[in-house]
């Protein structure tokens, strides 16, 4: 029976094939073969262990990214990438090379990316169909993180005589480099002849860094880039420009928790990471927005471009809030303390046996009622967020009626959902004018955002 060529299927077929490969532990061609016996064994294609599905859309395919992990002490940072890489909805395949497995594991990097792990040349798995022209041509991007002096000397003299650089010789996809290196390794003038032919070459480089070094006393250029700036690189590569559809246009956004104090110690919040808030001030100033991000206490950069004021509570946010006006769009993605204590303690409570100290409670001033209710200087699109744990749509439809905004983002936040502070959420969009709710497959917050921003200009368009 003659062979079958794996490289002449279509290329939806094959991407499956090599996800049940990876999964299996088998080899491509080794899993045609289980399939072509179990089927000759007469079991159904239902009775099959099913693969998991990517949720592709033609408006959003899922971008491949190629990482070579380079031998350095900065490897451990790849692993980090890895995460900040899917976080942004990419695809990851790993490459390691021998001295990059002296720092981080193939295991770990395979359980991060979900993906197989490759570290050799001549592997008999994967160079059966020519593994390392698929790893080199078969992606968006290849990124090399941390690439160290002796990979881009390789790179920079056409060297191929491990997979990591035959890959990087065999490419025709965009490289980015991010080096990390001793400072006198990276002021070397051998090193710096390379980085001038590679950057002749075409490739494009992210950093390197200044600051302490792993070794003892030593300081300088050479840090490698930190993997959030590494991914948003990687993301300008895999991702189109973002037509300037809200240029012109003032964007309000609040995000993050409030903290409502107790006594100077203690405080009364709710579990927002902010992380979806801080998205979509990104994604509104990609868009070309004036973006104002009102800020409750959160461990995110600010976005670049935004301007980014910092509050503790829900007093000093609805008074930043106002301060900020007027705007085109306000986007309160904020969770709100709705309580604080109607009397401060001045210095922290302390234990007193059996006496339980008394809280009251009073009600925080409700901030996205009071914009949506404005009588002059309403934003010409109010939008609210409603996390919920039971009765989503419900819910979201009567906080509509009661607050008076023109659209809810719904999600479902219940402990198990791993939404409130976790890198993904799944929303439905309301509108008051409809009756019917938008429901949004699960998505990376950067798309949320991006999706958001995408209805907001439509509806701006349009209206």
């Amino acid at each position: 029976m003659a062979n079958l060529t794996i490289r002449k299927l279509d290329d939806a077929v094959r991407d499956e094939l090599r996800l049940r490969a990876a999964r299996s532990g088998r080899s491509v061609e080794d899993e045609v073969r289980v399939i072509l016996r179990e089927a000759a064994q007469g079991v159904a294609p239902e009775a099959l262990e099913p693969t998991p599905q990517l949720a592709l859309t033609p408006r959003n395919p899922i971008p491949r990214v190629t990482l070579i992990i380079g031998g350095g002490i900065a490897a451990y940072k790849a692993l980090d990438l890895i995460r900040r890489l899917k976080e942004r909805g990419s695809e990851v395949r790993c490459v390691l090379t021998k001295a990059a497995q002296r720092f981080v594991t193939p295991l770990a990097a395979s359980a991060l990316a979900h993906n197989r792990i490759y570290t050799d040349l001549f592997d008999p798995q994967s160079e059966f169909d020519a593994g390392h022209i698929r790893l080199a041509r078969d992606s968006d991007l290849i990124v090399v993180a941390p690439a160290t002096a002796d990979l881009m000397a390789k790179m920079a003299h056409g060297h191929a005589d491990d997979l990591a650089s035959a890959i990087l010789l065999a490419t025709n996809r965009p490289i980015l480099l991010a080096p990390a290196m001793n400072p006198l390794m990276w002021s070397n003038a051998a090193t710096a002849r390379n980085v001038a032919q590679l950057k002749r070459d075409g490739v494009t480089m992210i950093g390197p860094e200044a600051g302490e070094m792993a070794e003892r006393n030593e300081a300088g250029l050479g840090r490698m880039a930190e993997p959030t700036q590494i991914a948003d690189a990687a993301d300008k590569f895999l991702r189109p420009p973002i037509a300037q559809t809200l240029q012109g246009r003032r964007v309000l956004i609040t995000a993050g928790p409030t903290h409502e104090p107790i006594d100077p110690v203690r405080y009364i919040a709710n579990r927002s990471s902010g992380k979806q808030g801080y998205a979509i001030a990104a994604a509104a100033r990609a868009a070309g927005a004036e973006v104002t991000l009102i800020s409750g206490p959160v461990d995110l950069a600010n976005p670049a471009g935004v301007n980014v004021i910092r509050i503790e509570s829900a007093r000093a946010m609805l008074d930043a809030v106002e301060a900020a006006l007027p705007c085109d769009v306000a986007i309160f993605a904020a969770a709100v303390a709705d309580w604080r204590v109607a009397s401060e303690g001045a210095q922290k409570i302390k234990k007193n046996g059996s006496l339980m100290p008394t809280l009251t409670l009073v009600e925080n001033p409700d901030i996205l009622a009071t914009v949506s209710r404005r009588a002059a200087g309403r934003p010409r699109l109010v939008i609210g967020f409603a996390a919920e744990t039971e009765n989503l749509l419900g819910n979201a439809a009567a906080k509509i009626a009661r607050k008076g905004c023109d659209w809810i983002v719904a999600n479902d936040v219940s402990p198990a959902t791993g939404i409130m502070g976790g890198d993904r959420n799944t929303v439905h969009l309301l509108r008051r004018d409809s009756i019917d709710s938008e429901a949004w497959p699960d998505m990376s917050k950067q798309d949320v955002a991006r999706t958001l921003i995408a209805r907001i200009t439509t509806h701006l368009e349009t209206t």
